[in-house]
């Protein structure tokens, strides 16, 4: 690398300077207050463990985005995590180990080996919210009111909510009794929407044609609120299984109408993004101009078991450099005090009285010529008749 070149970053890392970072803690701190508020207890899992811990049970699906390296102290494996509701979740099962639902929040830096968009980043500030214990609509109904609230909170404009739930497929799917490669080949169909595929992969297949006409069905059933309507007409013949998950698929969007009268709701029982991770409900937030979701979670059952307690879960998370950069896009206001620098230690008194009051107060630096506005600062502290004041800039 040429001189020239060494303040560079690698592809999809990037800085955070002082302006962005300023906004992105506040955020961080607003959020975090208001998880707490709904009695989610903050967890600060490890940045970097043994690969095993980090990609075991589901946490496999990360496998690819994980990068790797080799403990020098032990010759073992090591990974930097690239997901934390693994973590949350073996946090839950090993070592609190309550009985009663658990619910636990957390945010920090994760690593990808690859983008999720062209030219996206590699590096998140992941947010979440996960709630252990209770296996019904209720905590889904609970974390979704949740991720709704705190992106209101930061100014979200005009979301709307796509809502999913894989344990139909995953009940058809096995109810037919489809080898591993056709499963694959078929729902990575489903994901493209792709009926012709979907109709030649199930043309070759021994299903019978009431099984092909269900799995078939899920590509047309996507829209509005009269999808659930529709499949409870065309996959009638699935059996209780699906038509509990279609009940809790209802009773999450009824009560999530209730609560966001003004959110637009979409259906789309082909979604089966994490397809091998989560279990029931999937739902991810689009907001207009933005081709990502700036949130998603939903129900992955059974985590914990893979850490010795199998636990119903379910949660969301949200990347907040993400958040960030679709936010408006406006400075903050940053105020503050400008003191001059002296041995005077009334000015000293003053100063750390300011401070402790929640001022922020920058005292400027013996020959250095610097105006308070170049410091942030909005008003500065000057003497006068021996006294020190307060005087706007």
């Amino acid at each position: 690398m040429s001189e020239k070149d060494r303040w560079l970053l690698p592809e999809g890392i990037e800085e955070i300077l002082p302006l962005e970072a300023q906004r992105l803690e506040a955020m961080r701190r607003r959020l975090l207050d208001l998880f707490d508020s709904w009695g989610y207890e903050l967890v600060m899992p490890p940045l970097i463990e043994y690969l095993e811990s980090l990609l075991t049970g589901t946490g496999r699906d990360l496998d690819l985005q994980t990068f790797k390296l080799t403990d020098q102290l032990s010759g073992r494996l090591m990974g930097v995590r690239a997901d934390m509701t693994p973590q949350a979740a073996r946090i839950d099962a090993h070592y609190l180990k309550r009985s009663v639902p658990v619910r636990l929040c957390y945010v920090g830096s994760v690593l990808h080996t690859r983008p999720d968009e062209f030219a996206g980043s590699r590096e998140l500030l992941q947010l979440g919210a996960e709630l252990f214990g209770h296996p019904g609509p209720e905590s889904d109904i609970e974390i979704l009111r949740l991720m709704l609230t705190a992106l209101q909170a930061i100014g979200i404009a005009s979301p709307h909510l796509d809502l999913g739930h894989v344990g139909v497929f995953r009940r058809l799917a096995a109810d037919a009794g489809l080898e591993g490669a056709l499963e694959s080949d078929l729902f990575e169909a489903l994901q493209r929407k792709a009926r012709p595929d979907v109709d030649a992969l199930l043309a070759g297949s021994t299903l019978t044609a009431e099984r092909k006409a269900m799995l078939a069905a899920l590509t047309d059933l996507n829209g509005g609120a009269e999808v659930l309507a529709e499949a409870r007409t065309r996959l009638a013949a699935a059996g209780a299984a699906v038509a509990q998950a279609l009940d809790n698929l209802q009773a999450v969007a009824d009560a999530v109408a209730a609560s966001h009268p003004d959110l637009p709701l979409y259906f789309d029982l082909a979604e089966l993004r994490g397809y091998r991770y989560y279990t029931g409900v999937v739902y991810s937030v689009f907001v207009s101009g933005h081709g990502q979701a700036v949130a998603q979670g939903g129900r992955y059952d059974g985590i914990g078991k893979a850490f010795g307690r199998e636990r119903a879960a379910t949660g969301f998370s949200a990347d907040l450099r993400r958040l960030l950069k679709i936010l408006p896009g406006d400075a903050p206001v940053r105020a503050g005090i400008h003191a001059p620098w002296s041995r005077d230690g009334v000015l000293r008194k003053e100063v750390e009285r300011l401070r402790a009051a929640g001022e922020r107060v920058v005292i400027g630096l013996p020959g250095v010529a610097v105006s308070a506005s170049e410091l942030g600062c909005d008003r500065e502290l000057v003497q006068e008749k021996g006294v020190w004041r307060i005087k706007n800039t």
